[in-house]
């Protein structure tokens, strides 16, 4: 990607472990700084006058802005980014329209479990709740279609918020976060600390199996003679495709994929099975109906894939090996996880 800049935004050099700049900055120096440091390269977006501050800053910032003609675009832009690079991917957008505009994108990147940040902008804020020129209740609007939302309420605190939103984006379960910043928090000067460079690192994920979970799942593998590796979109997030043809090899067990794991196991290989569900082939369905053991990875059992489900593979034992233990036993019950 040699498009991608190489410049960065000219203020003092910033020693992570020292984690203070000394020179106050405007809440958007501070906002473009602060993406710096999360790795945020290239951004979406659509100016508006409650983020003029923070267009203005972007000239300078060494940030690859690429514009929109629609604030939803934006959020599907960034939405693409995160798939094709593995990275979050980041739209700015302004405040009331701009900020609800981008709802259906954040929507479909929680159901596909994409990495994206929305930086949206809102009145100032001595003008919350005021009925001000284009306010909205942007994180009351979007935080059933979000990981989590964040209102920024003064430009000392943007570094510690964006950091927190990049790590929500891409711990445990993939999905969008969004950060509200007021005008006024974007043209306040303040001292920048930034956290030191390890926090954002992903935390590790407190282990929530057993080791007899594993030798349970190992003895249902063994004792089925007709079992499927049910491969989801999870596989690919998780960089696991390896794993997972390691496994359907060392088994000879078959694999079908879903629209959103395609690509995790190579098409052509003799262990394909294709797509399930609505959309995949007669075979691979049959197979579902007449296996005795499925292995769900990384996937949801959405009801495109099981269509009615007390008709759903009701011959078959089922372990289902999964992130989100929310989607444990949600639609389909499994007798190990």
């Amino acid at each position: 990607m040699s498009w991608l800049p190489t410049g960065r935004y000219q203020v003092p050099a910033v020693n992570f472990n020292v984690d203070k700049m000394t020179k106050p900055l405007t809440g958007s120096e501070i906002l473009l700084e602060s993406l710096h440091h999360a790795k945020g390269e290239v951004c979406f977006g659509l100016p508006g006058g409650a983020v003029l501050p923070r267009c203005d800053a972007l000239y300078s910032a060494g940030i690859r802005h690429l514009l929109v003609r629609h604030e939803q675009a934006a959020a599907f832009a960034a939405d693409g980014y995160a798939r094709a690079t593995g990275k979050p991917g980041v739209c700015l957008v302004t405040s009331g329209p701009g900020a609800t505009n981008v709802i259906t994108g954040l929507t479909s990147a929680l159901m596909d479990s994409i990495p994206v940040v929305a930086l949206s902008g809102q009145v100032p804020a001595s003008l919350i709740g005021k009925d001000a020129f284009q306010e909205a209740d942007t994180v009351g609007i979007s935080l059933p279609c979000t990981k989590r939302c964040f209102l920024v309420k003064s430009a000392a605190e943007i570094p510690v918020v964006i950091d927190k939103a990049f790590k929500t984006a891409v711990s445990g379960r993939p999905g969008p976060v969004l950060v509200d910043l007021p005008k006024s928090v974007l043209m306040e000067r303040a001292e920048a600390r930034f956290p030191p460079a390890n926090a954002g690192k992903r935390a590790e994920r407190i282990r929530e199996w057993r080791q007899e979970d594993l030798g349970r799942a190992a003895e249902m593998i063994l004792e089925s003679r007709r079992a499927v590796l049910y491969s989801g979109g999870g596989t690919i997030h998780s960089d696991a495709w390896n794993e997972l043809t390691e496994l359907s090899e060392l088994t000879h067990i078959p694999v079908t994929t879903t629209l959103m794991g395609l690509g995790a196991f190579p098409s052509r290989h003799p262990l394909s099975l294709g797509m399930l569900g609505m959309h995949g082939s007669y075979a691979t369905n049959t197979a579902i109906c007449e296996c005795d053991l499925l292995i769900a990875v990384g996937a949801r059992f959405d009801d495109r894939v099981t269509g009615r489900l007390n008709g759903f593979a009701t011959k078959s034992k089922k372990i289902q090996i999964e992130v989100d233990p929310s989607e444990i036993n949600k639609n389909v019950g499994v007798d190990a996880a």
